[in-house]
């Protein structure tokens, strides 16, 4: 439980990149908590790159301005960074990332970078939420999140959450005034459909674009956020990092492996 966000040391990071509208927006989100706000993000966009570490590059960093900084990595590296190198003279005491531009409901939180920069600080110990607005073929709208990020993440700290869990947090595509309010809920899973992209270059080589979108719901799930956030509702769900399966795991104990 965090009562005095005030004074608590904020890490801000995303996936899409140091320069992305949306962390300017989550760093104005921060900035109405804490005085105490740090950027360290990727360099680049790296939308999809899950919880991946570059192990066979060098990393580099680089200073933008007073507490805002940028890698040369992916999202888990720049957490990486963050908490081990740039500041390392005092541990965050809360991570926040995004605003990503696109949602992370369902399955999507097995790719994005968004959730795994959220996971890589959860597995430094540092309770994190990750945020995501849902975007549309008419663009993306910042309103709704910079209206209600603040208390969501005031309520989710002062609740406090267990070690080894992290939050997500998606945002409808409507207005703040469309907004129906906040709901917990399960993530879901949606029918993975052929978004592959088949195409041929000037050379007559065929190549692939990955794209496209998951729409479908997968079974009757109406309380899952997929669900939820059709019906105009902010959505959070806790996600645990311990993927183990404990009553299958339990019936495993029964059988008899050959030797």
């Amino acid at each position: 439980m965090m009562t005095d966000l005030k004074n608590t040391r904020i890490l801000i990071s995303n996936d899409d990149g140091v320069e992305a509208e949306g962390i300017a927006v989550l760093e104005r989100i921060a900035r109405t908590l804490s005085d105490d706000v740090w950027v360290v993000a990727p360099e680049r966009e790296q939308s999809g790159a899950g919880h991946s570490l570059s192990l066979h590059t060098p990393l580099r960093y680089r200073q933008h301005g007073e507490r805002r900084f940028s890698v040369s990595g992916t999202p888990t590296d720049a957490v990486l960074l963050a908490v081990m190198e740039i500041l390392k003279d005092k541990k965050p005491g809360l991570m926040l990332s995004g605003v990503n531009r696109g949602s992370n409901l369902a399955e999507d939180v097995t790719y994005s970078g968004t959730v795994s920069a959220a996971m890589e600080a959860t597995l430094l110990d540092i309770p994190s939420i990750a945020l995501s607005n849902v975007l549309t073929d008419q663009g993306i709208d910042w309103a709704t999140p910079e209206k209600f990020a603040p208390g969501i993440i005031r309520e989710l700290t002062r609740m406090g959450w267990p070690s080894g869990t992290l939050m997500n947090v998606n945002f409808p595509a409507l207005s703040p005034e469309q907004i129906k309010g906040v709901r917990p809920c399960m993530h879901g899973r949606r029918i993975l459909d052929d978004n592959l992209h088949r195409r041929v270059d000037p050379h007559g080589r065929h190549y692939i674009w990955i794209g496209g979108q998951r729409t479908e719901p997968f079974g009757d799930q109406p309380t899952a956020d997929f669900h939820q956030i059709q019906d105009g509702w902010i959505t959070v769900t806790p996600l645990n990092l311990d993927m183990t399966n404990y009553p299958l795991l339990e019936k495993m104990h029964g059988l008899t492996f050959p030797a």
